[in-house]
């Protein structure tokens, strides 16, 4: 049974662990002297970049299909990703023994396509963007009965992505800001939601690539909108909302009041440092919270302690050389 997001249960967020534990291992906490220097306040890392798959993305996958009645696991699964969901979708169906079906945009990371079908799910290149991804995707759900399995804008997968709240709660309770990536809302909405639940002292701030602000845009006008996609180093950021949304839009409206916006030499930066200070490999998409730490957005000895969500780390290394090198963005 799906159990919507709540404000007021920790429940969605208790099951969903359970369901995720039988999965993946939480992902580490780590001070981060450095940067709490440069803040003026103490930070630490949530590092979803050493996840099984390298994202948290794992979370909802695991949290949505172990929700699923055994026939329909049975029949398959079938979900649309830029990257790091199709990566999850494939590693949690393999475990399981789930046939996977994921259609993936003509520019997605060669490095998560070729882990998708290194866990024995069928990848379909379907068109030049997320949407039309989106749509052979769902195409497919009807004509071979597949569940499709959403992104972002679903209970379970939101309850999933939320279940990093627990975690930061568990091993730091002093915490007071968690500073996290926002695409389509799964992410951030999840962790809104939990601490909304669990501690609401506890501020969540939304940070957004600038080339891949639907969500942003969305929320400045006050309902969801479509925007052309543009070339950024935060792919896994990039896609819709999807004009229908159900579930992540009004979370995040209603529970999030700290945004961001980082452009692509501040996602550049922030890639760089992860690497040369840190020694963490950080996709662009997994950085845009530490971009906004590093641009002085996050700073203040007031604001107690700040935890910064590393999302992912999934990242090919052409990409990786160009940016630590300085000759790409």
């Amino acid at each position: 049974m799906t159990i919507e997001p709540s404000v007021t249960s920790q429940e969605p967020y208790r099951g969903a662990l359970a369901r995720v534990r039988q999965v993946v291992r939480p992902s580490p906490l780590v001070g981060a002297p450095a940067l709490s220097e440069r803040l003026g306040r103490p930070v630490a890392l949530k590092l979803e970049c050493l996840l099984e798959t390298g994202s948290f993305k794992v979370r909802g996958a695991s949290a949505f299909i172990l929700a699923l009645p055994p026939e329909d696991r049975q029949r398959g699964v079938v979900t649309c990703s830029s990257g790091n969901h199709g990566r999850a979708v494939a590693f949690v169906s393999e475990r399981l023994g789930v046939p996977a079906t994921i259609c993936v945009p003509s520019w997605v990371d060669p490095v998560k396509l070729a882990a998708i079908r290194a866990h024995g799910a069928e990848a379909i290149l379907a068109g030049d963007s997320y949407d039309e991804a989106e749509r052979v995707a769902l195409d497919l759900a009807a004509d071979r009965r597949l569940t499709f399995i959403p992104p972002f804008d679903h209970p379970d997968v939101v309850a999933g992505q939320g279940t990093l709240a627990l975690e930061v709660l568990e091993a730091c309770p002093e915490v007071t800001e968690v500073a996290a990536p926002l695409s389509g809302g799964g992410l951030v909405g999840g962790i809104a939601a939990m601490l909304a639940a669990a501690a609401p002292h506890v501020e969540v701030t939304a940070v957004t690539a600038w080339n891949a602000r639907v969500m942003w845009e969305s929320l400045r006008v006050g309902r969801p909108i479509e925007l052309e996609e543009e070339e950024t180093l935060a792919g896994a950021l990039a896609g819709g909302i999807g004009l229908d949304n159900r579930v992540t839009f009004d979370l995040v409206r209603t529970l999030v009041r700290r945004h961001h916006t980082v452009d692509e030499a501040a996602i550049g930066r922030a890639m760089r440092f992860a690497y040369d200070e840190l020694g963490l490999v950080v996709e662009g998409g997994g950085a845009v919270a530490l971009a906004a730490a590093l641009e002085g957005l996050l700073n203040g000895p007031s604001r107690g302690t700040l935890v910064v969500v590393i999302s992912g780390g999934n990242v090919a290394l052409p990409v990786l050389r160009d940016v630590v090198s300085g000759s790409g963005r």
